[in-house]
């Protein structure tokens, strides 16, 4: 049976041609199995499950992504982006470094560690890679103006991808965001809304005004598009190791939809017959303050209540997260786990990781750090095995939170004889 036809009462936009987004066939429910065709549609008309992409894929090998450029368009052919989506310019995301993590790895006593840095996007955190399909598929689709709602890295990357393509910007932020994560979207030139809420009251608002405005709602009415950026992650860290799946994956959590991702990834090169098959498994990481899967987790429920934020960790503060549901799925399938930390062992784990391994986290990479030094301690994952944790932001982003924790060894005047006195 082919797709349906769109719901004309449903969210997205009446398409004047057929889009052409690569392998991409149709938008499919989760939950029912319903199909529409390639729109700006994201809940099914049928359950109000959420839609996700389906394809079919044809002609991929590892010498077609080998042969292409050293950004997430390499992988185009397993995208839901036009053929001819820019490849060679080089603003854009992807292709970051796999680093192998020996001196952390010692620390917590383990036998092979890699870390996926993706500050080496263009603002400095992985939602450029989703924010990058969004938009190859929002201007696919007829839009012209690129929003979302944000805690604030997603807020960076459309301000600047949007100014990128020449198009406007439209981003909502919580009032109490980041003063560094708000500066650095404001400077891009786009429209930005502070709205005195946290972000689910935030996400709210950009929800009922995607209903008003003929915008691209990154996050809310071409979302399965969006989300599919996240796969990039998975198949660079496959890609990275040498075409072979890690054993296990560290993911943190905001609204589930990484984790998700990385997870199909993994599952889509092995149909492909592009790695070994193997069984990944994911763990998903939380603050203490914000931490509804983990909760659903360790309760062993089936259902996700939603909480009302309060962590440092802002970037992964989503009291009701879109995805939870699919990333406990995950983290059980594949024989994983969810877990929370505190603020102060976040805190203690950026210092962990800039003193062994001289990188740099932001308080989500905090939380993802936190969180394997404690699966380690409660016997929840394997020292001996093959891991992958993600990092996915820039410690340059909130500064505040450990501006008081750390600074000078000792201030002297400029004599040697000062230098002496201070014992160093």
């Amino acid at each position: 049976m082919g797709p349906k036809p769109a719901d004309p009462k449903a969210p997205g936009r009446t398409p004047g041609r057929t889009p052409d987004l690569g392998p991409a066939t149709a938008l499919k429910c989760r939950e029912c199995g319903s199909t529409y065709p390639l729109d700006a549609l994201y809940v099914c008309g049928e359950c109000f499950g959420p839609l996700e992409v389906a394809y079919e894929f044809r002609g991929v090998s590892r010498r077609s992504i080998e042969a292409g450029p050293a950004n997430i368009w390499r992988y185009r052919g397993l995208l839901p982006v036009p053929a001819d989506v820019m490849t060679t310019r080089n603003t854009e995301p992807g292709w970051t470094r796999l680093i192998r993590a020996d001196n952390l790895a010692r620390e917590l006593g383990m036998r092979e560690l890699w870390i996926k840095d993706d500050s080496g996007n263009p603002t400095h955190s992985f939602k450029d890679r989703v924010v990058a399909v969004a938009l190859a598929a929002a201007q696919e689709l007829g839009f012209d103006v690129l929003a979302c709602p944000s805690t604030g890295n997603l807020a960076n990357a459309v301000a600047s991808a949007a100014a990128r393509a020449g198009i406007r910007s439209v981003v909502l932020i919580p009032a109490n965001l980041e003063a560094p994560k708000i500066v650095s979207t404001a400077v891009y030139g786009g429209t930005l809304l502070a709205v005195r809420g946290d972000y689910d009251d935030v996400n709210r608002l950009a929800s009922e005004l995607a209903g008003e405005e003929d915008w691209a709602f990154v996050n809310v009415n071409v979302r399965p598009y969006y989300a599919e950026g996240s796969k990039t992650l998975g198949y660079e860290v496959a890609e990275q190791l040498g075409w072979r799946l890690p054993e296990q994956v560290v993911v943190p959590i905001a609204s589930g939809s990484q984790l998700t991702k990385v997870d199909k990834a993994f599952g889509e090169l092995t149909a492909l017959g592009l790695v070994e098959e193997r069984t990944v498994k994911v763990y998903g990481a939380q603050a203490a303050g914000c931490s509804p899967v983990a909760t659903a987790f360790k309760g062993g429920h089936d259902a996700i209540r939603p909480v009302r934020p309060d962590t440092i960790a802002k970037s992964l503060a989503i009291g009701n997260p879109a995805d939870g549901l699919y990333a406990l799925d995950v983290c059980r399938r594949t024989g994983g786990a969810v877990e929370s930390v505190t603020d102060e062992e976040v805190l203690d784990a950026i210092r962990l990781l800039g003193r062994t391994e001289g990188m740099f986290a932001e308080t989500a990479g905090g939380v993802t750090v936190a969180t394997l030094r404690k699966l380690l301690r409660e016997g929840l994952i394997d020292p001996g095995a093959t891991t992958v944790l993600l990092k996915t932001g820039d410690g340059l982003k909130t500064l505040d939170t450990v501006s008081s924790l750390v600074g000078p060894t000792a201030v002297i005047d400029p004599t040697l004889a000062a230098f002496r006195a201070a014992g160093l």
